[in-house]
């Protein structure tokens, strides 16, 4: 044995034992006659100590390490003097008596702390490095006890661990595929599983009525801090269950979680909330509840036309806008010119593409709005009124078309929420989003999409209309949101193949490309395929969530750069002739 016990187990108890260390030199401080080590393992911090009197060589043999070294340390466990409350083995240092030097190292590129000095790119190159900063590896500390956790929740609600097949055929809808070219079938691909999306469909065909699985999926989409081209999801499916089943069942996970992990516990059930009213109330299907600013409309409904406060006062943004909406940030009416015009550049970004905002303050002199000119006191009063306006709040009016206008403000109300402290990452706050629209519309082709997958059953209520009137049928979908982020989410699915063909048929699928692409499905429910539902957690992001990151890339060993590169393996890179010849493949370009 290299060691006897680690670097983050001795305590006052053990003074006077001979043990030995093993571990990374993290720093050394030479204070003349005196030479003290840190030594660093997974486990902990150990002050190692040298004196020039007791054993001159030994203390020399010291200071000639540099960080990183990897070294062996036997002596006899002993209190400090100066004792170190920041470390459980503050209390105690190793007297060594002997040093074994187990392998030299380079000076590190970056520090090896947890504030290091690297960039991102630099510590994604030397990740191995990386990985060695303590509040790196508490990150997968943490992924590997939500790992155990999810496993004991789901053993014990009777879920049977399944594991499906990473090479599967390429249906290319929605994200791309990432394709694997076949040598023994030249010319043919497989294709790596964006999800097991039909796998876990057909175990419930099969009678496993309970799967799970923490599997890895890939997708060949854009990057972002929240995505990555492989990941890792929690993927379940139940048979014999309808929607409240499924929420509730998972819902329960996600307490179970929140207790075990975090010990955080939650009265009651998860709130749950439309597609439609998170898109009208947040202007975003994924609303972050930590805190308030709803908006609030002051362009009127189709139905309630006397509801209008804006049209026909001669503010042409107004008068020509679709949607006039709006946000309420209290207690900021204060707010100089100077941090509102901050708020105008925001919303100008390109990214999010406003042209403006109106504002209204209520301060110690009363209401003022930035367009005073063209409407009256007591009309800004009524607007104050159906924002619930007090003294001390600001008002952020925006206008546009609609579904554009309420994406803006939603960025803002993120923005002016991050400013202000609203979004602190220890307070969770759940939310079921449900009665997603079952398809979308392509503006310019006109095609229909699912906004889940073509798999997704429609409200039963509404599975009449899917070929008369596609765009008004809901789905039989959710999603669990937390703080704003998507954690995951299901539907219940299609079991009759009359159905399933009717979807592919709106979705524009041939009779032929549907055969080809999903026969095997579809043959599926022709010998008693059970109602069935499910749901996939993002396993990454909720790691994160519970770690406080809002970059995924920290909870993956060794992720990819936004770019989709790792940099530290150089991948992707080229193949040699001689493999692409086996393969059957030419590279042009």
């Amino acid at each position: 044995m290299y060691r006897t016990h680690t670097c983050g187990e001795l305590r006052l108890a053990d003074a006077g034992k001979t043990v030995t260390l093993a571990g990374w030199v993290q720093r050394t401080r030479d204070l003349g006659g005196l030479t003290f080590i840190d030594l660093r393992d997974r486990y902990g911090i150990t002050q190692l100590g040298f004196n020039m009197e007791r054993d001159k060589a030994l203390c020399e043999q010291a200071r000639q390490l540099g960080r990183e070294f990897v070294v062996q340390a036997t002596g006899t466990v002993k209190e400090r003097e100066s004792k170190n409350a920041n470390i459980p083995t503050g209390e105690v240092e190793l007297i060594v008596t002997g040093l074994k030097v187990l392998n030299a190292a380079q000076v590190p590129p970056f520090t090896i702390e947890e504030e290091t000095d690297g960039g991102d790119e630099l510590r994604m190159k030397y990740r191995y490095l990386d990985l060695r900063r303590a509040n790196v590896r508490r990150n997968f500390e943490l992924r590997h006890r939500m790992a155990i956790e999810v496993r004991n929740y789901l053993s014990a609600q009777h879920f049977l661990e399944v594991e499906t097949p990473v090479l599967i055929k390429s249906t290319p809808e929605g994200a791309r595929d990432f394709v694997v070219p076949s040598r023994m079938h030249q010319g043919e691909f497989y294709a790596l599983p964006q999800s097991p999306q039909t796998f876990k469909q057909l175990l419930m065909v099969a009678g496993m009525d309970r799967y799970f699985q923490i599997v890895k999926c890939f997708r060949d989409e854009d990057l972002r801090a929240d995505r990555q081209p492989e990941f890792t999801q929690i993927d379940c499916e139940m048979a014999f269950v309808e929607q409240e089943d499924i929420l509730q069942t998972f819902e329960g996970l996600a307490k179970h979680l929140f207790k075990t992990i975090l010990g955080k516990e939650f009265a009651g059930p998860f709130p749950r909330m439309t597609f439609e009213e998170a898109m009208r109330r947040y202007g975003c299907d994924k609303p972050d509840l930590r805190f308030g600013m709803r908006f609030e409309s002051l362009t009127a409904p189709e139905d309630a036309p006397q509801e209008d406060l804006v049209k026909g006062h001669g503010f042409k943004v107004f008068d020509e806008a679709e949607l006039v909406v709006g946000i309420k940030a209290e207690g900021c009416a204060h707010w100089s010119r100077k941090q509102t015009d901050a708020l105008i550049d925001f919303v100008k970004k390109p990214q999010i593409g406003a042209t403006g905002i109106v504002f209204v303050k209520w301060t110690g002199e009363g209401l003022k709005s930035t367009v005073d000119k063209f409407y009256a006191p007591e009309v800004v009063q009524q607007w104050a009124a159906r924002f619930g306006m007090k003294q001390g709040d600001l008002l952020c009016i925006m206008a546009g078309k609609a579904d554009k206008t309420r994406k803006q403000l939603n960025e803002l109300r993120l923005h002016l929420g991050d400013q202000l402290g609203l979004r602190d990452p220890w307070t969770f706050s759940p939310l079921w989003v449900v009665d997603f629209p079952l398809l979308e519309q392509d503006e310019e082709s006109g095609r229909w999409h699912a906004m889940h997958h073509p798999f997704t059953s429609p409200k039963p209520e509404d599975a009449h209309k899917l070929e008369s009137d596609p765009g008004s049928v809901k789905a039989n979908a959710y999603d669990l949101v937390i703080n704003g982020t998507e954690i995951g989410g299901g539907s219940i699915r299609i079991h009759d193949r009359a159905l399933q063909e009717a979807m592919f048929r709106v979705l524009g699928f041939s009779d032929a490309d549907a055969r080809a692409k999903f026969g095997f499905l579809m043959d599926a429910f022709e010998y008693g395929a059970p109602p069935h539902g499910g749901a996939a957690f993002g396993f990454d992001r909720w790691v994160a969530l519970f770690g406080g990151r809002s970059d995924i890339r920290e909870c993956i060993a060794f992720p990819k750069n936004n770019a989709g590169r790792d940099v530290m393996i150089d991948a992707p890179s080229p193949i040699d002739g001689e493999q692409l010849k086996e393969l059957g493949l030419e590279v042009k370009g």
